[in-house]
């Protein structure tokens, strides 16, 4: 494992020898425009595993994406490799099922501290819930980015990350009663304290996550990659490319299902993702929207 083959993954060719607000803003932006928040592997047969050096030839030498086990974990270890103040924390994923949080800690985040100042960075949430820089942990304060309008809210010492969109312009007439467009404008995504985690905190869900025949993850196989416009995302055979227009004021939605024959054209055409095993796509009823 070393920072200039993850860089060269990355696109990054500054300089990185001062940790700094720039240089974690612009590697937070080209991880999430270079690397995939995928969960493909589950659903190839193979198991995602919370092993560094696994998801280092993963996601760097295989040029893989990976879920927020893996894709945060990678990016934790480069910001402590070049010097950050970094902390891992947990965060409990909102559900419009039971319109709350979830009671565990599903979701993997990381807190970094820069001249006295508090920032969370994610880089795998993937979809129009992805920050493309770090937020500053400051309560109630708006946080404009390409996605919508992003708040960090401290309810007691739990932060609520939030976001405001704006309204979906569905292309696709098929489409625009999809459960996976996203109607509300604003809503939260997770919640968490700044309390530090390890990662054998999160080895159980981890685990649980690619094996409960409800999760998310067994019922969707998804694979999200950030774009300069907006997003580009495949769900089972839906292919979408939402182009973020705010002088507008919406989200436009290119929609269509794929066949299986072009499924591996347009893993490597649009997320340059080369799998080596088959990938049996799946698209059943839960709870997620794009």
């Amino acid at each position: 494992m070393n920072l200039e083959e993850y860089f060269k993954r990355i696109g990054f060719h500054g300089s990185y020898d001062k940790p700094d607000l720039a240089t974690l803003q612009l590697i937070h932006k080209q991880h999430v425009m270079s690397i995939p928040f995928e969960n493909l592997s589950i659903h190839c047969g193979e198991r995602n595993i919370m092993d560094l050096d696994a998801i280092f030839n993963k996601i760097v030498r295989s040029n893989r994406g990976g879920w927020c086990f893996e894709n945060n974990s990678l990016f934790g270890w480069v910001l402590r490799e070049m010097g950050y103040n970094t902390t891992t924390l947990g965060s409990r994923v909102f559900s419009s099922i039971i319109n709350d949080f979830g009671l565990r800690e599903s979701h993997l985040i990381h807190k970094i501290i820069i001249d006295g100042k508090a920032y969370i960075a994610d880089v795998s949430f993937g979809v129009s819930c992805q920050i493309l820089e770090p937020l500053e942990l400051i309560s109630g304060k708006d946080q404009p980015q390409a996605a919508g309008v992003f708040r960090l809210i401290d309810q007691e010492g739990v932060w609520v990350l939030e976001k405001t969109g704006r309204k979906p312009e569905v292309l696709n007439p098929d489409f625009a009663t999809s459960s996976l467009v996203n109607k509300k404008e604003t809503f939260p995504i997770y919640c968490f304290t700044v309390k530090p985690r390890q990662a054998e905190d999160f080895f159980e869900i981890n685990h649980i996550l690619q094996t409960d025949p409800s999760s998310l993850f067994i019922c969707k196989s998804i694979c999200s990659l950030q774009t300069p416009a907006g997003f580009r995302v495949l769900v089972g055979w839906t292919y979408s490319e939402v182009t973020f227009k705010p002088e507008e004021g919406v989200d436009v939605f290119d929609m269509r299902n794929i066949t299986d024959d072009e499924m591996e054209q347009i893993l490597q055409g649009k997320f340059s993702v080369k799998l080596q095993n088959k990938l049996q796509p799946v698209n059943k009823k839960a709870d997620y929207s794009i």
